[in-house]
């Protein structure tokens, strides 16, 4: 069962580290909005293209566009998932592989 239990301990690792990055571009996605890029950067369009699905589905669960506001809070929403995904998901997985260990 120990294999099991390094093979779980590994796969939450992974994710966490996975879920950061992930976390690291969305925050840097919000501080270039604040300015205007230029959209032929490459860091730019690497930016809006790593982004723009998950940054979409959040804009279309969110009540209101953001049209309204003028101000997107979709990153916000896909923050909190990732940190509860982090605290929830990789926190369980963790617990699970040490347990069977």
């Amino acid at each position: 069962m120990f294999i099991i239990g390094n093979l779980l301990q590994t796969i939450a690792y992974i994710l966490n580290m996975v879920l950061s990055l992930f976390m690291f571009l969305i925050i840097g996605r919000a501080i270039i909005s604040w300015v205007s890029p230029d959209p032929s950067n490459p860091i730019v369009q690497f930016l809006h293209s790593a982004t723009d699905p998950v940054l979409y589905h959040a804009r279309r669960l969110l009540p209101f566009p953001t049209s309204y506001s003028g101000i997107d809070f979709s990153p916000i929403v896909v923050l909190i998932a990732i940190v509860f995904l982090q605290s929830f998901l990789v926190q369980s997985l963790t617990d699970i592989a040490m347990r069977l260990q």
